[in-house]
C-alpha cells in the first residue's frame, strides 16, 4: 500500500530525482543520486530520506527499466524503511509523456501469492459522470474505504480499466490495488473483478449485481470464488508500467 511522486531534477543537481513515498503510516521525501555500477545489472541510483535526526541515510536501490512491450522506460526501486523490504515503480501516464514532462508516479507491485478471500462484506457505487466508483470492503480485521480510478496508463486489453486508491493520514491517495470490467461467461452480466491489497495481504474480490440491484449504480462485493468465468489476468496488476 505505497504511493508517492518522483520529478527529474536539473542536470547538475546532486540528486537525479526528488520526491516523496507514502502510505497509511508515513510520508517520507526520497532522492535518487547515481552510484557507480559494478556490473550490468547494478543499481543505477541510490534512495536516500533523512532521518528523525535529521541524518541522510540511504533506505535503496533503484533501477532505470523499459517495459519489455511497451519499451516505455520507468524507475524500479527496493526500498525499506523500517517495516520490512518492498518494492514500487515509478512511471509516467500517457499525458505526462505526451508533455514531455519530468514526473513520475510512484505506484506498488502485487506480491506473486493472494491471500484467501474469506469471509468479506462491501459495496461498490458508480459515481455520476465521473467515470469512477465510491466503495468499501471490510472483515474482523480491516475496514477500507476506496475510490475506482480510471486507469491512465491503460495501452493494452489485459491491464487493469480503475487503479483502486485509499487515503493516507495527511489525504494523499495511496494505489492499493487494480480492477478490471468484465463479463460473465455463464450469465452475460457484467461485473468488476478487483485486486486489493489489504493490511492482510493482496485479496481478489468480485463486484456484483443481484437482481434488484441490476440495471442500477451499486454492486455487492462477494468473495472470488473459482468457476468457469475466465478472471482478467492480474499477473502483472500493480507492475503496469505502460
Amino acid at each position: 500500500m505505497f504511493a508517492g511522486t518522483l520529478t527529474k531534477t536539473a542536470d547538475t543537481a546532486a540528486a537525479v530525482f526528488t520526491g516523496s513515498i507514502h502510505n497509511t503510516k508515513f510520508d517520507i521525501a526520497i532522492q535518487l543520486e547515481t552510484r557507480a555500477k559494478m556490473s550490468e545489472r547494478s543499481p543505477d541510483y541510490d534512495v536516500t530520506a533523512v532521518n528523525k535526526s535529521g541524518r541522510k541515510v540511504r533506505i535503496g536501490t533503484a533501477w532505470s527499466e523499459t517495459g519489455n512491450t511497451s519499451g516505455i522506460p520507468y524507475i524500479s526501486m527496493q526500498l525499506d524503511v523500517g517495516l520490512g523490504p518492498f518494492r514500487v515503480n515509478a512511471v509516467q501516464t500517457q499525458e505526462a509523456r505526451k508533455a514531455k514532462s519530468e514526473d513520475f508516479e510512484i505506484i506498488p507491485l502485487v506480491s506473486n501469492g493472494t491471500m484467501k478471500s474469506g469471509s468479506i462484506s462491501g459495496e461498490l457505487t458508480a459515481m455520476d459522470g465521473d467515470n469512477a466508483f465510491a466503495g468499501y470492503i471490510a472483515n474482523m480485521m480491516f475496514d477500507l474505504d476506496f475510490m475506482l480510478i480510471e486507469n491512465d496508463y491503460k495501452t493494452e486489453d489485459t491491464h487493469p480499466d480503475y487503479r483502486i486508491e485509499v487515503s493516507s493520514p495527511k489525504g494523499k491517495p495511496i494505489r492499493v490495488g487494480s480492477a478490471w470490467m468484465a463479463k460473465s461467461n455463464r450469465t452475460g452480466h457484467d461485473y468488476v473483478s478487483l485486486l486489493i491489497n489489504t493490511p492482510d495481504g493482496d485479496l481478489r474480490v468480485n463486484a456484483v449485481q443481484n437482481e434488484e440491484q441490476r440495471g442500477g449504480d451499486t454492486f455487492s462485493i462477494i468473495p472470488f470464488v473459482q468457476s468457469g468465468d475466465q478472471q482478467p489476468d492480474s499477473s502483472g496488476g500493480l507492475s503496469l508500467v505502460a
